[in-house]
């Protein structure tokens, strides 16, 4: 049985939004997209409502939020 993790709304920011040219931010970015690509296969994820709800990104996307979706089992 694999961990159970939830995700929340800044994870998907991460790794949808184009690079920052923040240097904190962007770090951020890089070690959500190296955990995302290396370790997410090794987590049951799930997201709230109301993280699979938020569509409000203000910041240029590389993907949509819900391209990331099919990733995620629901919770209610």
């Amino acid at each position: 049985m694999r961990p159970t993790l939830y995700v929340e709304t800044s994870i998907i920011s991460y790794l949808a939004a184009h690079p920052s040219r923040d240097l904190i931010t962007a770090a951020h970015q890089q070690t959500t997209h190296t955990w995302w690509r290396e370790r997410r296969h090794g987590f049951d994820l799930y997201a709230s409502q109301v993280v699979l709800d938020e569509k409000g990104y203000s910041v240029p996307v590389l993907c949509t939020p819900d391209e990331l979706m099919g990733e995620f089992s629901h919770e209610g």
